[in-house]
């Protein structure tokens, strides 16, 4: 994917949101009562739905969809409302991952200070490559950003006394207490629950506090700032934004926020090595494919996309009998992990096709995404109210 096509993809002014009236105050944190009832039923299932759900399989994956979330509202502050094309977020998620494996399970350091340390290093490696934002656009700053996976894979490979090498290290001896709440032995409700259901709680925990400080921060001058420079940086510049400072700290919060979501899915994996380097470009496009379906420069656009996007490898591998039919005059199977049938897609490039399917359709039909489905249908309901509104008035 070019940064020609991807800076395509950045949100221009939707038509279906009204303008704010000049002199009006910042929309609050929750704008409508339907954003008010559907953050309060988010909290009630994510509390509810580890005490219900007893299939482990649902709960790794819903869990792992919060850390994609997580990760996922750093791109979307730094693409959609920053509009800085970055295709290098896997490897943020890597730093953070070894983070937890060698402060967390290796050294034994509790939670706070390995999530801060993922963060903080997150935050340092973003800074430096933010000032390549500054001279470079486009294509040239996806090469950039690319060439970040690269180097990272290079690293976990050969840095054998830190990452283990190609051998791996395990994440799983990592604390998980928090004060006296131990997301790795705790209960709830008089109900016991492993380690799993506790970090689908501290995932979801992380996402909450994550599209807090994105929804505020985009609410606020910083906020505003980066958002012209998305729409023209050189505009922006000439009125006295500071591209630089903006660019910068844009591509710094959203690595933290990448390296911190990349320490919980680490630890839920329980070990860790170093992937293949196209296995990491394609979970770059995989977040890029979660903001974009979710809608581009909105928050719970990217948590949707996580809730639908982030799952779907682990769905089709999960469920890949289904799948595993018979090609019509071809005599071979449509997907199939089974080398010796010959598939025609093994499950992981079958995963790769439903996301290019998927973002396609999005592209072509829907490309302010299901935020901006969800704006029209709202728009297009306000619209027929007032109609029938003026029709009763004037009848």
């Amino acid at each position: 994917m070019s940064g020609r096509m991807l800076r395509r993809l950045l949100p221009s002014v939707d038509p279906t949101r009204p303008a704010r009236p000049a002199g009006a105050s910042v929309n609050p944190l929750l704008p409508s009562p339907g954003a008010k009832v559907m953050a309060a039923l988010g909290a009630a299932g994510v509390v509810v739905c580890p005490l219900v759900l007893d299939d482990p399989f649902w709960i790794t994956v819903l869990g792992n969809a919060g850390t994609f979330a997580v990760a996922a509202l750093g791109l979307s502050l730094l693409t959609g409302f920053c509009g800085q094309v970055s295709l290098g977020h896997a490897a943020f998620l890597t730093v953070g991952g070894y983070l937890a494996a060698f402060f967390g399970a290796g050294w034994g350091g509790p939670l706070p200070a390995w999530l801060a340390l993922a963060a903080a290093t997150g935050a340092v490696i973003g800074a430096l490559v933010g000032p390549f934002a500054l001279r470079f656009k486009g294509n040239y700053l996806v090469v950039v950003t690319l060439a970040l996976i690269f180097v990272v894979t290079h690293v976990t490979r050969n840095w054998e006394g830190f990452t283990g090498g190609f051998d791996g290290i395990s994440t799983n001896k990592a604390p998980l207490a928090l004060g006296g709440l131990d997301f790795g032995y705790m209960s709830a409700f008089g109900q016991r629950l492993d380690r799993q259901q506790g970090l689908f709680y501290l995932s979801w925990i992380l996402v909450g506090l994550s599209a807090l400080v994105v929804r505020n921060l985009v609410r606020s001058r910083p906020g505003r700032a980066m958002q012209a420079i998305r729409d023209h940086d050189l505009a922006a510049e000439v009125i006295g934004v500071s591209n630089a400072r903006y660019k910068i700290a844009a591509f710094a919060i959203s690595a933290a926020m990448a390296s911190v979501a990349g320490a919980v899915y680490a630890v839920g994996l329980r070990f860790i090595t170093p992937n293949e380097p196209l296995a990491e470009l394609f979970l770059s496009i995989r977040f890029v494919a979660i903001i974009i379906v979710g809608g581009l420069g909105t928050v719970y656009g990217a948590v949707v996309g996580a809730l639908l996007l982030g799952p779907l490898p682990e769905l089709v591998k999960e469920f890949v009998s289904i799948l595993d039919v018979t090609v019509p005059g071809l005599g071979r199977p449509l997907v199939s992990d089974v080398v010796a049938a010959e598939p025609i897609f093994s499950t992981a490039a079958f995963s790769e096709v439903l996301f290019g399917l998927l973002l396609l359709v999005a592209l072509l039909f829907q490309p302010q995404g299901i935020a901006g489905l969800l704006r029209s249908l709202r728009a297009g309901r306000l619209l027929r109210a007032g109609r029938s509104g003026r029709h009763s008035g004037a009848g």
